[in-house]
């Protein structure tokens, strides 16, 4: 038994090619990988290692430089983010007490 159906399934080339140029990046794009034994991390696990600043070039990323930690890394990526950021006066982010909740380590 076959079925056959009333529309094609494929996507025209022209709206799959507009898709994925969506998708890449820009050549000279910064991004920032940590340098962390094992499989790649999100970026606020370990945000006090070491990170290497790789760019788009259009083919493949390259490396460029490497920063000491995340906020270094997030200052180099997006300067303009960075100097707009607004200190809120009066706001101190309160230490983890100790205890046994499930996301605190002891």
């Amino acid at each position: 038994m076959t079925f056959e159906a009333d529309e094609p399934t494929d996507e025209p080339l022209e709206a799959w090619a507009a898709r994925r140029a969506g998708r890449r990046p820009l050549v000279g794009e910064l991004r920032a990988i940590p340098l962390t034994a094992g499989p790649a991390r999100g970026s606020h696990v370990q945000p006090d290692r070491p990170r290497v600043i790789v760019r788009w070039d259009g083919f493949a990323w390259e490396p460029s430089t490497v920063v000491p930690d995340r906020a270094a890394a997030r200052r180099l990526i997006d300067p303009i983010a960075q100097a707009e950021a607004v200190p809120v006066p009066g706001y101190s982010r309160a230490p983890l007490q100790a205890g046994r909740g499930r996301h605190r380590r002891t």
